[in-house]
């Protein structure tokens, strides 16, 4: 990471908390269009930094807007996507909903909210923002996101239908293909993406994807689709807050103008095509492609198929481990045995429950040698699989908990509620 960068974002941030509060209590003096010309300048200053792709300098105009006009949602989306720029996904999370909050069925916004919602590890809640909001957002960029908010599974469901219809574009065709590789589908992935793409782009794409597909933190997929580099994130001015004391203005204004967001989750995706049945004839080839979706490879890559042989599509799975693997330099927590288990979530099935288990498995050693655990509760009326790991002792499970928490991930401690060995294990 540039540390020199990160250094300048912090500082610019410490400037506009100053600022904002400069603001503040200046705001009784100003009129609401002296607000207004103020807050639309800034705005314009941030859109302009955002398309050099200065993310701090974006971060600090935007912020100045907030302050000057904060019950316009406009402002306020603007300001969240100046943040997704800068890799402060925390701060984006909170200024989105607050944009969403002000402006409810803005598509674009609940998109944006819900990457920076995946890329601060709250998958719960970016699943949410997506159903509450799947009118307004397309099917392509709905999948996606569903895709890197842990289940490609579904993300291959909603597109495929879509992918089959006349009309289809490339870039839904190539969102699909890469749910489709996250899912573990890697022969279908390149079968979907050849549509749009030469075979050596295609090949190209695939590699790109199978490395895009192993993260080692929970913002490294969402950062690589918007094109930015994870930054440490103080949070969102005070001054700043939805609720904060604001300046009365009794003069109507304008809204604010338009903004271009940062890269919601653009991927020009190829169709699946499973076994042999034949899709569309192919599409215009695609130059450049965005990805971007999260999930495990739980199937080796496929080797290149020869030319002119039309692939096989086959249903074998290769069977992932009881346990998480013990890797080099793996972090050893002592554990003594016990009824208590760290719950990693409650996920819609078995098998999107074993899609969180390889990612936590892999981005925590801590788990090394540990067997994944599960149960199926029922919760207003619609089932989950609970995901856990356990049987330890009370400390000993907390020390797990928090190692995992440092590496960004989420979990609680419990007492055990009929665990047993996951569903998967068993097969």
């Amino acid at each position: 990471m540039n540390t020199k960068k990160l250094s300048i974002g912090l500082s610019a941030l410490a400037l506009c908390a100053s600022l904002g509060g400069i603001y503040q209590a200046a705001a009784g003096e100003r009129s609401a269009a002296q607000l207004e010309k103020v807050a639309r300048e800034d705005a314009a200053k941030a859109t302009k930094a955002m398309a050099k792709h200065d993310g701090d300098a974006a971060v600090r105009y935007a912020e100045e807007a907030v302050a000057a006009r904060p019950q316009d949602a406009g402002y306020r989306a603007l300001l969240g996507q100046a943040y997704l720029l800068a890799g402060r996904f925390g701060s984006a999370r909170t200024a989105l909903a607050d944009s969403l909050s002000l402006s409810p069925g803005d598509g674009k916004v609940a998109l944006n909210l819900a990457l920076a919602q995946i890329a601060d590890g709250d998958w719960a809640g970016a699943h949410q923002t997506l159903d509450a909001n799947s009118g307004s957002i397309s099917v392509s960029d709905r999948g996606l996101a569903l895709a890197l908010a842990g289940d490609p599974v579904a993300a291959v469901d909603l597109m495929l239908p879509v992918a089959r219809q006349p009309g289809a574009d490339a870039k839904l065709r190539q969102n699909l293909a890469l749910s489709l590789g996250l899912a573990g589908r890697w022969q279908d992935a390149r079968i979907v993406a050849a549509m749009d793409l030469s075979p050596t782009e295609t090949d190209k794409r695939v590699e790109e994807w199978a490395a895009f597909a192993r993260p080692t933190g929970r913002a490294d997929q969402v950062a690589s689709l918007l094109g930015v580099s994870p930054s440490a994130d103080p949070g969102q001015p005070v001054a700043l807050a939805l609720n904060a004391p604001t300046p009365v203005v009794s003069v109507a204004v304008e809204a604010a103008p338009p903004v271009v967001p940062v890269a919601a989750p653009t991927v020009v995706a190829p169709t699946p095509v499973p076994a042999a049945d034949p899709m569309v004839a192919p599409t215009p080839r695609v130059s450049s492609v965005v990805f971007g979706p999260r999930a495990e490879v739980v199937q080796a890559l496929p080797a290149k198929p020869a030319v002119g042989v039309a692939p096989v599509k086959s249903k074998a799975f290769v069977k992932p481990p009881v346990a998480a693997k013990t890797t080099p330099g793996a972090s050893v927590v002592s554990v003594g045995k016990g009824n208590f288990f760290v719950q990693l979530g409650a996920y819609d099935s078995a098998g999107v429950a074993r899609d969180g288990w390889a990612w936590a498995s892999r981005v925590y050693s801590g788990f090394a040698g540990k067997a994944p655990q599960g149960v199926p509760v029922t919760v207003g009326g619609k089932t989950f699989y609970r995901l856990s790991v356990g049987g330890f002792d009370q400390a000993g499970a907390h020390r797990l908990c928090a190692g995992y928490h440092a590496r960004g991930g989420r979990c609680f401690v419990r007492a055990g509620a009929g665990d047993t060995a996951a569903a998967w294990t068993k097969k």
